[in-house]
Formats: structure tokens, C-alpha cells, sequence
């Protein structure tokens, strides 16, 4: 089993708290095993098992604490001393207000550390934040980085024939049980379609699943692109489907709720400001991306630079796409005092490319570091601005 430091590392020092460890991620992106990873470092550390409580709402034996008030008695019953008891409740979006139980036991036992999972922004909901009043700390978990995907399947870090592997069929864990390519998208689709169903279709509420299919298509051809409303629309009227403006918004803001798909806004570099305009989606998993592909070969550089948003995300940044006063960089990364700007690019294999890219950042005059990664093994730093081989990069931490 493969250990995600990378997320333990974060979360460790929250073991004792009693703000409530919300973790967050697209179903089957490996939650549960990180829940597991928490529990067996807590049980290391001397804890009996008597003090650990963990309910996993997806399996039947646990079905009837769905309802909110049994959840709350079976937990109190639990809590038999005042050592404490840490509690971990997984996919806990099944349970309807679990946000009152959470509170409620939270509020009235206090040895108890709290942990709880979920595989859609309810976790990240208004009445959620209002509820648990800041009394929580909120973990995002992605699937696997690049690196994971090879710690755990062996791989050779260094080939390009690896991160092509990985670039098509994403880093869902369980994803790489699998070698055959029908396997795997028989697996993908079985996960895709249990958001539709549990994620979107139950707690959203949404009908059409045609028109939410269209739409993902839509997306997914266009990643990495600015997004048009008025181009969907011309284009799932092409489809046969005629729908509003407004209708559109909802359907996304429902790809994003399920967490298959993320927003990401620009930043004006020069006003100092986020614009809610002109904003771009990006991919959670690519294996997603590449069962609901229309075309037969995915395109290389939108999917490269998918690949980067989704590291940098994972390394705890926000990524912004910059607006400048002449064009737009890729990707800005920030995180507390760090800012960093990025350009991606399949490769540097023309003059008006190295062009295009470079001068994309050169354009910027402050002293932010600037990075060009693509897939050429020649370094083309030059004028402060660094070039590294994307592969290289992706392996750094």
C-alpha cells in the first residue's frame, strides 16, 4: 500500500485537535486508505482500539446510522472515559445534516477528535462553514501525482512511455490494478457513472443525464480553453439540445459539485485582482477526461498543462490563470509568501514557440520566479526564466 506522505504530513498535526479534519476528493481518489494510514499511526502511538470509532456509510452494515439521530446515540454510547476517542466517519455526505451531528458531538464531548471523508463540495458548503463555526480544518485530497502513480505501480519514473500512461488514464489508485486498456475503462466508467448517480442525480437532483454527458463532452474537448456559455450552447445545439444560459451554469457548478471538474479564475497581474470572467476548467482525473474523449488521440499540450494544474494543486497551492497587459500566462501558483508563474508547453521544438513562451513571462517585469516545463530534455533557460523537462519536475517533491 502505497503511503500518501504528502497528505499525512499535513494532517498529523491535527491528530489531537478538536477541530473536525474534513477530507475532501472525487470518489475513489484514495480517502478511505488515507483514513486507514491515520488510523494505523494512531493505533502505533499506544491507542486501543476501543478508542477508535470508524463508520464507513458506503458499506450496509452501517446503513441505518444514515439517519442523523442513530449516528449521534451510536457515537455517544462509544465514548465510555475521558481518554480521548477519535472518530472517523467516511463518505459522510450519505448521511443527511450530518453537519448537526458533527457539531453537536463536537460541542458536547470534548475528548473526541473528529475525521470525516466526502466525494462532494457539500463538505465545502456555506451551511457547513456556518454550522462547524471555523471549528474545522479542510484537506483536499487529489488522486494520485505523478510520482505516487509510480511508487505504486513500479514504473519507471523516467519514461516517457510512463507519463503517457499515466497522462491518458489519470491516477485513480484502484485504476492501476489494471493493464488492460478495456479493463481500465470499464473501471472508469464504473466510477463515473456512480457520481452520476450518487453525486449528482440523488443529492443534486438533476434529470437530464444527457444533457449533463453533453456537457462534460463539451468540457473535456475543450479543456484548458476560455470558457464560452454561448459556444456550449451553439454546440448541444448541434446536439439537438436547446438550453438556456442559466441552465448551463447549474449543470456546471453540478460537474464541479461532484468534483469531477474544477473552475480556475484569472488573476490580473498588474490590477493586483481575481476577474470572475474568462475563467477555464480544468480536469480532476484525465482518466475521466479520456472515456468521455470524442477524439481518438488525446490533445497532448491542453492535457500536459491539465496535469501540471493538477501538481501544483496537490502541492497545496492556488493556481490562478495570470491575465497580463498584452496576453495571459498559464498558471500562477501562490502559497502564504510564495508566488510563482508558470508556462506549459508539449515541446519547445519551433523558434516561435521558445518565442511564445518565454516571452509570455519576460512580458512580467517583478521578481517572481518564472518557470517554462515541457517535455524537451535540452535546457532552454534563459534571461532568469528556468526550463525543466516536465517529467523532472513532476518528480522534484
Amino acid at each position: 500500500m502505497l503511503k500518501r506522505e504528502v497528505y499525512l504530513s499535513r494532517i498529523r498535526g491535527f491528530y489531537n485537535s478538536d477541530l473536525v479534519k474534513i477530507l475532501v476528493g472525487i470518489r475513489r481518489c484514495g480517502k478511505s486508505v488515507i483514513l486507514n494510514q491515520i488510523v494505523h499511526e494512531i493505533k502505533q502511538s499506544g491507542v486501543n482500539d476501543d478508542h477508535i470509532i470508524y463508520i464507513n456509510f458506503e458499506l450496509v452494515e452501517y446503513e441505518e446510522l444514515q439517519d442523523y439521530k442513530k449516528l449521534n446515540s451510536f457515537i455517544k454510547d462509544k465514548v465510555k472515559d475521558k481518554k480521548i476517542y477519535y472518530i472517523f466517519l467516511d463518505e459522510i455526505q450519505r448521511v443527511d445534516k450530518f453537519e448537526t451531528v458533527v457539531n453537536s458531538l463536537r460541542a458536547s464531548i470534548s475528548n473526541i477528535s473528529i475525521f470525516i471523508t466526502g466525494s462532494n463540495s457539500k463538505l465545502l458548503s456555506n451551511e457547513l462553514s456556518t454550522v462547524l463555526s471555523g471549528r474545522y480544518v479542510l484537506f483536499n485530497i487529489y488522486p494520485l501525482s505523478y510520482k505516487e502513480f509510480t511508487k505504486l505501480t513500479k514504473k519507471d519514473a523516467k519514461s516517457e512511455k510512463t507519463f503517457w500512461d499515466f497522462v491518458k488514464w489519470g491516477g485513480l489508485p484502484n485504476r492501476t490494478q489494471f493493464t488492460d486498456e478495456n479493463n481500465i475503462k470499464d473501471y472508469l466508467h464504473s466510477v463515473f457513472d456512480s457520481i452520476i448517480l450518487r453525486d449528482v442525480v440523488e443529492r443534486l437532483g438533476l434529470k437530464d443525464i444527457t444533457l449533463f454527458n453533453l456537457l462534460l463532452q463539451y468540457v473535456v474537448d475543450t479543456t484548458g480553453r476560455e470558457f464560452s456559455a454561448e459556444n456550449i450552447k451553439k454546440y448541444l445545439k448541434s446536439e439537438g439540445k436547446s438550453v438556456s444560459t442559466e441552465t448551463i451554469y447549474v449543470y456546471l457548478d453540478a460537474l464541479c459539485k461532484a468534483l469531477i471538474i474544477k473552475k480556475i479564475y484569472r488573476y490580473d497581474i498588474h490590477g493586483k485582482a481575481i476577474l470572475k470572467t474568462l475563467n477555464k476548467y480544468y480536469m480532476t482525473d484525465l482518466g475521466i477526461a479520456q472515456i468521455k474523449n470524442n477524439n481518438f488521440e488525446i490533445n497532448k499540450s491542453f492535457a500536459i498543462e491539465n496535469v501540471v494544474y493538477n501538481e501544483l494543486l496537490e502541492r497545496g497551492y492556488e493556481v490562478y490563470i495570470g491575465k497580463t497587459k498584452d496576453g495571459e500566462i498559464d498558471f500562477i501558483a501562490t502559497k502564504t509568501n510564495e508566488k510563482l508563474y508558470f508556462q506549459v508547453a508539449y515541446l519547445l521544438d519551433k523558434e516561435s514557440v521558445i518565442e511564445r513562451e518565454f516571452g509570455a513571462l519576460s512580458s512580467v517585469n517583478d521578481d517572481v520566479p518564472k518557470y517554462v516545463l515541457s517535455l524537451d530534455k535540452k535546457d532552454f533557460s534563459r534571461d532568469g526564466i528556468i526550463h525543466k523537462n516536465i517529467i523532472d519536475w513532476l518528480l522534484e517533491i
